[in-house]
């Protein structure tokens, strides 16, 4: 959505890619996509271009970086959560700052899908997930409003790669808890379709561990398929993957950037992903439409059924905002 790292490579967001799952991902003083209550670069170290499975024998021929997001310190950066609280239900102002290893305040970094950072907050039920895009001050301190609808637990993953020469894209996570009372849900059922704002989003496809294969996400509105879907952040479509459990994150993007020749705007967007591991994983994809950004979110099985079976639980619990 976006700078983000990859750990479960999806070939997708950017140009085909291919991405390994497990790794983690200003707002102009607003809130990017949303899934809640009521109702996401390719550069070196994230998503680069590469030939879709077909083409490449199912291989992407880039290495498998290793799972992103779980750490809050690498490569000599750590993030620094100053907001590690806020309350459920009561907009806050979420700062935050990205330190070298002397402890100074990184105040330059690359530009990637149009920003120099990408936020995504999620909650550990996967529920929950937000997509912001923070303002930086010139002392290097991030900012961004959040209002959280729901008590628990939050994953807070920073993607950004730093601009000293030869830096990787890199994705810090911290642990952010929204107080109040709580009430857990479970992890929604697999799921073929998901419904947000008038869409309906289908998604084809299994997802393997171990092994590359395609997803296709097809969207469509009042039963007729959108084939004018229009660049967000520079790409068709966006797709954030988080593993249940331990919330290892990827950000990816689609086969094809907008423009090349490749990449269709709509109704199908491509993915090629490969899972680390067997287990479930929240899938969320943002994708733009008359002028208004739309997230759809499905849970998916590796290792079990095709992409496509369960029943339709895609709707994530945060509608959208910007």
């Amino acid at each position: 959505m976006p700078a983000m790292n990859t750990g479960l490579k999806i070939t997708t967001f950017a140009a085909a890619l291919a991405a390994t799952f497990g790794t983690a991902y200003g707002v102009g003083q607003g809130i990017d996509p949303v899934v809640a209550d009521s109702p996401p670069k390719h550069k070196d170290g994230h998503t680069r271009p590469a030939a879709p499975p077909e083409e490449a024998g199912g291989h992407t021929g880039h290495d498998t970086p290793p799972a992103g997001g779980l750490q809050i310190s690498e490569d000599g950066y750590t993030l620094d959560l100053e907001t590690p609280s806020v309350t459920a239900g009561q907009r806050a102002d979420l700062r935050f700052t990205v330190r070298d290893g002397s402890g100074r305040a990184v105040t330059a970094y690359q530009r990637e899908h149009e920003k120099e950072l990408h936020l995504i907050v999620a909650s550990r039920d996967l529920v929950t997930y937000r997509h912001l895009h923070p303002t930086r001050a010139a002392d290097g301190t991030w900012s961004t409003p959040v209002d959280l609808p729901r008590a628990g637990g939050y994953r807070v993953f920073a993607d950004f790669t730093p601009a000293e020469k030869d830096a990787r894209n890199l994705t810090l996570g911290a642990d952010l808890a929204a107080s109040g009372p709580y009430q857990p849900k479970e992890l929604p059922a697999p799921a073929s379709t998901a419904s947000t704002n008038g869409y309906e989003v289908k998604l084809s496809g299994a997802l393997r561990p171990g092994k590359a294969s395609e997803l296709k996400l097809k969207v469509s509105r009042a039963g007729r398929p959108v084939t004018d879907l229009q660049p967000y952040l520079g790409a068709y479509g966006h797709l954030v993957a988080l593993r249940s459990g331990d919330l290892a994150y990827l950000h990816v993007h689609p086969n094809g950037e907008p423009g090349d020749g490749k990449t269709r705007p709509g109704p199908d967007i491509s993915f090629t992903a490969t899972a680390p591991s067997a287990g479930s994983y929240r899938l969320f994809l943002d994708f733009q439409h008359d002028g208004k950004v739309h997230t759809a979110a499905f849970t998916v099985r590796a290792g079990g059924a095709a992409a496509g079976s369960g029943t339709p639980e895609g709707h994530a619990d945060d509608g959208h905002g910007h």
